[in-house]
């Protein structure tokens, strides 16, 4: 038996209508969407922690490898044990709450932070090992699931077509269409998006891994004729790095400048541990445990949906494997120096490409392993080239809103509530909840309590309780 034969054999693969061929390229596909969290996590992160005897770039250099790390085991155990398409990493949002908030805001060593995460995986482990989230997650109401990966689609398509700087900021109306033209960065993105979109929508395999690597080779040759400033579509540093050098040289240049050595980050949670105000510690606890429940929740749901992972009823079987992946990956994540892991809305996108088994986040786990010795060159992809990903995925996801029945006013309410929120207040979160709290209450205003679970007046009542605190001013 072959290795190919063995993969197979080991993920089911042919049992659920795939190859292990479509299975390498969603792989791919789902690494070079995400990729960016490699550089983005440390950019955030590193404004916060601190470690004597170290420049910044070094600490940057050690959260990117703890990044990696943490991505690799929680995107393993998700692969081996949950057999599912799906990667995780450091999620966004939370990371900068995580910086932001917690350390630069109330002043919390950043050691005590990682503490809090530590727990929170803790946490989410022995609620994952009795099925306690998944018993929560599947209370959600119908509209709302079939809504998320709309929800998430609108989110997606809002965040790519920012990074790509189609939509920019305004003070008058918040955001306004960017000036595409006179942006080199932002045009070749439009032009990325749509031969990509065309690429898809003829049916060809790999479509979202051919218009990211065509847009960002685009990029570098536009640069390099001369046809626009490196600046505007390429990292300035390495273009010039690699103009000084060469490709050989500058390659050989960035590999060998990485800071490998991340032991000073890592177990730095333990000293967190030792010395904290009980108070304000469970409060820090606690909002990385919500934040990340219903980020996760909905991502899994949202995903699901796309893959057609979904039953009759919106459960996702099995649901507690995927998510002890996540509580696995945040735990070892806060040990080796990182923020709360999460599953990535970007796993969508490897999902389109055909993906349906753990062998796709196995997948992206190797290219998450063969990224460290590259840590420095992850920037060689422009992000409006790997950011073109969610602009696609994003308008392909709005397919899910066919499942909702839009005829019912508490469907209606709740499904668009749940679409729009998401976009809207940067939050998977905040989506879930809108669509969670107004079904019941539309229930009830139709004569249909009977309808309602009781677990979903609790849940909704719960969420109106955490906001009123938050917004109250009494979380902090």
């Amino acid at each position: 038996m072959g290795l190919t034969d063995t993969l197979a054999a080991r993920f089911d693969v042919t049992e659920y209508g795939s190859d292990v061929r479509t299975e390498l390229i969603a792989g791919i596909t789902t690494f070079l969407a995400m990729s960016y969290i490699i550089v983005v996590n440390p950019a955030i992160l590193s404004q916060a922690i601190v470690i004597e005897g170290y420049e910044q770039i070094q600490v940057f250099q050690m959260i990117a490898i703890a990044t990696i790390l943490a991505s690799v085991v929680a995107t393993v155990v998700m692969a081996l044990y949950a057999n599912r398409p799906f990667g995780l990493a450091p999620g966004m949002g939370l990371n900068a709450f995580f910086a932001f908030t917690v350390v630069l805001g109330l002043g919390i060593p950043w050691q005590t932070a990682l503490a809090a995460v530590f727990v929170e995986g803790i946490l989410f482990i022995a609620l994952t090992a009795v099925g306690a989230r998944e018993y929560v997650i599947n209370l959600f109401p119908k509209p709302v699931k079939y809504a998320v990966g709309a929800g998430i689609g609108a989110f997606l398509l809002f965040i790519g077509l920012q990074e790509m700087q189609v939509i920019v900021g305004y003070e008058g109306t918040l955001v306004e269409l960017g000036d595409v033209v006179a942006t080199p960065g932002a045009l070749l993105g439009v032009l990325g998006v749509l031969f990509t979109l065309v690429l898809w929508a003829r049916g060809v395999t790999g479509s979202i891994v051919i218009g990211i690597l065509t847009t960002a080779t685009a990029g570098w040759l536009a640069a390099i004729a001369g046809v626009v400033a490196p600046a505007a579509v390429v990292d300035e540093g390495l273009y010039g790095t690699f103009a000084e050098q060469g490709v050989i040289g500058g390659l050989l240049t960035l590999v060998t400048t990485v800071q490998f050595d991340f032991t000073p980050l890592a177990g730095a949670f333990l000293d967190g541990l030792a010395d904290i105000d009980p108070v304000t510690f469970t409060l820090v606890v606690f909002t990385f445990f919500f934040v990340d429940f219903f980020d996760t929740a909905g991502t899994l749901i949202g995903v699901s949906q796309f893959g057609d992972f979904l039953d009759d009823d919106g459960e996702l079987p099995d649901m507690d494997e995927p998510l002890m992946a996540d509580a696995v990956g945040t735990t070892v994540g806060a040990m080796l120096g990182t923020s709360t892991v999460t599953t990535y809305i970007e796993s969508s996108t490897g999902i389109e490409e055909g993906g349906r088994t753990g062998l796709t986040a196995l997948v992206v786990a190797a290219c998450f392993l063969l990224a460290i010795p590259f840590v420095a060159i992850v920037p060689l992809l422009p992000d409006y080239a790997s950011f073109l990903a969610l602009v696609v995925v994003g308008v392909i996801m709005f397919q899910g809103v066919t499942d909702i029945d839009w005829s019912h006013p508490a469907w209606t309410v709740s499904a668009s509530l749940t679409i729009l929120v998401m976009p809207l207040t940067y939050s998977i979160a905040d989506g879930l909840a809108a669509g969670i709290v107004t079904f019941p209450i539309i229930k009830a205003a139709m004569g249909e309590t009977d309808d309602v679970h009781p677990g979903q007046w609790v849940l909704a009542a719960l969420l109106v309780a955490y906001y009123a605190l938050q917004t109250g001013g009494f979380v902090f």
